[in-house]
């Protein structure tokens, strides 16, 4: 009986010690827009972000992208850009929504938050 206990603890302790390696959080940099571009209410945009550095397994990778009004401070969750789409694509069209106009920053989510430079959403 000792024995059978023994084995079954080694090898419950061998497989937890050889699971799956943990998801890496990947936080791409945002390289579009750029600071001061100028976004016109109603336009399509594309946000970009640079992909060359993401590790091989992605805690999360559906991305979201969201308006951040810097004058407010705020990110505008309930309003998202774009969601579910795959983080690796590096790339995703957005239509400016009929916001104020003024400073905003894209703030893109997988499984981390990542915000643009400041840009410019005019009427």
């Amino acid at each position: 009986m000792r024995a059978a206990s023994f084995i079954f603890a080694s090898v419950a302790l061998f497989a937890s010690a050889v699971s799956a390696a943990p998801a890496d959080v990947f936080v791409p940099h945002i390289t579009a827009p750029i600071a001061g571009a100028v976004w016109k209410i109603g336009s399509t945009q594309e946000v970009t972000w640079d992909t060359s550095n993401a590790p091989g397994q992605i805690s999360n990778p559906e991305g979201n992208i969201f308006l951040r009004d810097v004058t407010q401070g705020i990110t505008l969750l309930d309003s998202p850009l774009a969601t579910g789409f795959n983080i690796l694509e590096g790339k995703q069209a957005v239509h400016v929504p009929n916001v104020a106009a003024g400073p905003y920053e894209i703030v893109l989510f997988g499984d981390s938050g990542n915000f643009s430079p400041t840009f410019q959403i005019i009427v």
